[in-house]
């Protein structure tokens, strides 16, 4: 198949392009800065390009991966986020429909479903840990990444219902290499580890996932999925979670506390989210190869953890004019 592939230069671009050929697709990189899985350079903004590459290539699918993320919120204004995860996003399924396409593949974010007071949690009041499922909601995103991607998430779900393009909606959750932009307590791969508790994923698994999306999209016409790594955790366990989450993690790690304090680590206090990827493993057949007892897996055994920390890594497109 003659994928586009959207974001190709980017962190999940530079593993999904490959896994993609892997598979035998012939992948069409197109990304605002170059790298080496991008084929054009250019804005999924720009229409008249869109068009330009879906006639060269004779695109027969998309998966886009392309976006202004949580961390551009301080480098562009509102109108850009607009320009590209809206504006971008309807570019790419009209082109899509007119093609005849017949299915399309949506990156998206579990940071969409995070609203103000679910972000507070347990200093905001919060008496038990936010169970996320897919039928989470109301939706209120707090910022304008939030908002503009929940925008493109309803696009693929109009373009289904009006077009029959079957399309997936993969929320992704935290899979980025470098230091969280907010969190500054504890050492980086300290906290990366804790989030495969209940928000995080590899990128491999990640791309992973977007194979398995692109395969099943026909057969489901659309859908909308959380990705994350499985947690060991139950909905009946959200309220213990906020007061003592040490003890909980305990229930199903007894070693995690010694092997933590071995690397200079702490568990989290308490977990105030659950990102279930349940939906994902029963209807798409993924479930992510790398969870939480993998990082104690290699802590236990002096092995390099199975996840990518990189404090110095730089989006393409901002480092394409440094």
């Amino acid at each position: 198949m003659r994928l586009l592939l959207t974001g190709s230069s980017g962190w999940l671009g530079r593993f999904l392009a490959p896994r993609l050929r892997a598979d035998g697709h012939a992948v069409v990189g197109l990304d605002v800065a170059p790298g080496a899985d991008t084929d054009a350079i250019g804005s999924v903004a720009d229409r008249a390009l869109i068009d330009r590459i879906f006639v060269r290539h004779g695109i027969e699918a998309v998966i886009h991966a392309g976006a202004l993320h949580k961390p551009d919120i301080t480098r562009y204004p509102a109108r850009a986020f607009v320009d590209t995860n809206v504006t971008g996003t309807l570019n790419l399924l009209e082109a899509a429909v007119a093609a005849g396409h017949d299915r399309f593949v949506f990156t998206s974010t579990t940071s969409l479903m995070i609203s103000a007071a679910v972000r507070a949690g347990k200093a905001g009041g919060a008496r038990k840990a936010a169970w996320l499922t897919e039928d989470f909601g109301p939706l209120a995103p707090r910022n304008i990444y939030g908002v503009t991607k929940l925008a493109a998430e309803q696009l693929c779900r109009l373009f289904h219902e009006q077009h029959g393009i079957a399309a997936m909606v993969l929320r992704t959750g935290r899979f980025f290499p470098e230091e969280d932009d907010t969190d500054r307590g504890l050492h980086g791969l300290n906290i990366k580890a804790n989030e495969f508790l209940n928000r995080r994923l590899t990128v491999e698994d990640a791309a992973e996932a977007h194979v398995a999306a692109l395969g099943r999209a026909p057969a489901l016409g659309f859908g909308t999925f959380i990705l994350s790594a499985t947690p060991p955790f139950s909905p009946g366990e959200a309220e213990a979670l906020i007061e003592d989450a040490p003890a909980v993690i305990a229930r199903y790690y007894p070693d995690a506390a010694e092997l933590y304090a071995r690397a200079g680590w702490a568990l989290p206090g308490h977990i105030d989210r659950v990102y279930d990827p349940a939906r994902a493993e029963r209807l798409l057949g993924f479930r992510c190869r790398t969870d939480f007892a993998a990082i104690l897996d290699a802590l236990r055994e002096g092995k390099p953890l199975p996840f990518v920390h990189d404090p110095s890594y730089v989006s393409p497109k901002e480092g394409r004019d440094r």
